[in-house]
């Protein structure tokens, strides 16, 4: 890889505080040993009530985020919970969300159930907000998010410029899907957040690092974000019938911890010319609205 010539600024975040102690306790070494700028926390995951502790100190040295989870477990909010008892599999949220049938009522209230189990439990309130599984930027939750994000404006992950090598289809899905009518809608705003996101694969490829070293590639000068999901081997997360694994992408989760915990990755943001930042790279100006 060729060595470049300016520093990009890169920051790297992990996905998934609160599913398992192996993903926690991953995240937490990671943090400590400097190799990520921010985690996003799942307030309604199964392991949140345990590790969710840690976070005051943890976001000492990387920010921490509401992690919005509508695809996964189950519902906060009574009023969510009496639609949904347990939360739709990403399919079924994808295609209520584009049918404009979501239920946007109970949404609004899972997101306050969600965030204020951030604040109780962390201390305060989130630095920052994305979404499982990019939720965040489905049509109807997109609206609510913005809405709720005016008396709240907070940094915001933007899923609407996916750059990398491979995979074309899932960023196109991912950017079609919502991330580009979220990212218009964060410039309007005027809500932080980043241009180009880098991270997107399919969790079956074993060399995790020449997927880094290809995004590393990708960083623009201004910067970029990197979405990451290391983990340990759990013990917390259990299959919820016994007919399949609790975490099916458990083995890429351990890769990605070898890597971003070794040397390996230290050498590749070198020789990249890229240098982690804890700053996030886009900060927009709201468009002036004629009188």
């Amino acid at each position: 890889m060729p060595v470049a010539t300016a520093s990009r600024p890169l920051m790297v975040c992990a996905d998934d505080f609160g599913l398992s102690d192996g993903v926690d306790q991953a995240i937490a070494g990671l943090v400590r040993a400097g190799r990520l700028q921010a985690f996003s926390c799942l307030s309604n995951g199964p392991r949140w009530a345990a590790d969710a502790h840690q976070v005051a100190a943890l976001r000492q040295r990387a920010q921490a985020g509401l992690h919005f989870n509508l695809t996964e477990g189950r519902p906060l909010s009574a009023a969510l919970a009496a639609r949904w008892p347990q939360l739709p599999a990403l399919p079924r949220l994808l295609a209520l969300a584009h049918a404009g049938a979501l239920p946007l009522d109970a949404l609004r209230d899972e997101l306050a159930a969600q965030w204020a189990a951030f604040a109780d439990a962390a201390g305060a309130a989130p630095d920052y907000l994305d979404g499982h599984q990019h939720v965040h930027h489905l049509p109807g939750v997109r609206a609510l998010v913005l809405d709720w994000l005016r008396s709240r404006p907070l940094p915001v992950r933007s899923t609407g410029e996916l750059r990398g090598t491979g995979y074309a289809v899932k960023r196109w899905l991912i950017e079609r899907s919502g991330g580009r009518a979220l990212a218009r809608a964060l410039r309007c705003q005027g809500l932080p957040h980043n241009r180009v996101l880098l991270g997107c694969y399919d969790f079956q490829a074993g060399d995790y690092r020449s997927l880094v070293r290809g995004w590393l590639a990708q960083v623009p000068a201004d910067g970029a974000l990197l979405f990451c999901h290391p983990g340990r081997p759990s013990s917390s997360l259990q299959p919820d019938d016994g007919s399949e694994a609790a975490d099916p992408i458990a083995a890429a989760r351990q890769r990605e911890l070898a890597y971003l915990a070794g040397a390996e990755f230290t050498q590749d943001l070198a020789a990249a010319g890229v240098v982690l930042s804890p700053a996030w790279p886009v900060v927009s100006t709201p468009r002036r609205v004629a009188a």
